[in-house]
């Protein structure tokens, strides 16, 4: 957990810079107002701008923590999904820690290697995060009683938790098939691609593969983005008023 935990705060901050920024200059290229309330469409482009260059730092990050989950799994258990440990055959790990993870990658894979996955994880930021920031825009309008120019925490809470958990449980299904792309590979590469690891997928354990853990991720989902957007609306909130006070 150590790569994604020092990782998680500039992933955060710029994902919302990139959202944030978008929606100003949409805005401000359509309305001449970068301030002007943003419509449907322009929330749409601003959410697919900021789920495009989240990958350029989430796929390294989640490749190395699910490379590292992983590799604990017997040679015989990663690759020939064995239902039993076979005897006889010890546990062998791979990596010694996130960096030596990322320098055996590069090593043996390149940079690319770094971005096992990526694909998967495109078609899965793409439309999440467009269901992830335009649900808790149209829901803090609709909590927010009239006449009160800015949400309140509260609404803020909870807008943040129902859009995690809308934007979660529906990018289950391709955020199952980047896991097993990030995964293949660490002893031999199982998987051609996207559409090899969907196909294979399927036909071995049949549809409701595509929904393993979706119940997890929604529960998941909730608090963490709750508590992700109410810290994000606050901080913007302190340092307006920092910049008013002192300009």
């Amino acid at each position: 957990m150590s790569f994604p935990l020092v990782s998680i705060a500039i992933y955060n901050s710029v994902v919302f810079g990139i959202f944030s920024n978008t929606q100003r200059l949409i805005s401000e290229h359509r309305y001449g107002n970068p301030n002007h309330p943003p419509a449907l469409v322009d929330l749409a482009l601003a959410s697919m701008a900021a789920g495009t260059v989240s990958v350029g730092i989430g796929g390294p990050v989640d490749l190395v923590k699910i490379r590292l989950q992983m590799q604990t799994q017997t040679f015989l258990e990663a690759n020939l999904n064995l239902k039993h440990r076979a005897s006889g055959f010890a546990i062998q790990t791979a990596y010694r820690g996130p960096i030596h993870c990322v320098c055996t990658i590069l090593r043996q894979e390149g940079l690319p290697g770094l971005y096992r996955g990526s694909l998967a994880m495109i078609l899965r930021d793409l439309p999440g995060y467009c269901l992830y920031f335009i649900p808790y825009a149209l829901l803090c309008r609709w909590i927010t009683p009239d006449g009160h120019l800015s949400p309140s925490p509260f609404s803020v809470w909870m807008a943040g938790g129902i859009a995690g958990a809308i934007s979660w449980g529906t990018a289950t299904p391709m955020d199952v098939v980047k896991c097993r792309l990030q995964a293949d590979g660490v002893f031999l590469n199982k998987y051609r691609g996207v559409i090899d690891c969907i196909s294979q997928s399927y036909r071995n354990e049949g549809l409701k593969v595509f929904f393993r853990g979706l119940t997890v991720n929604m529960v998941r989902g909730f608090p963490m983005c709750a508590a992700m957007f109410l810290g994000y609306e606050l901080s913007l909130k302190a340092l307006r008023e920092q910049a008013e006070t002192n300009p």
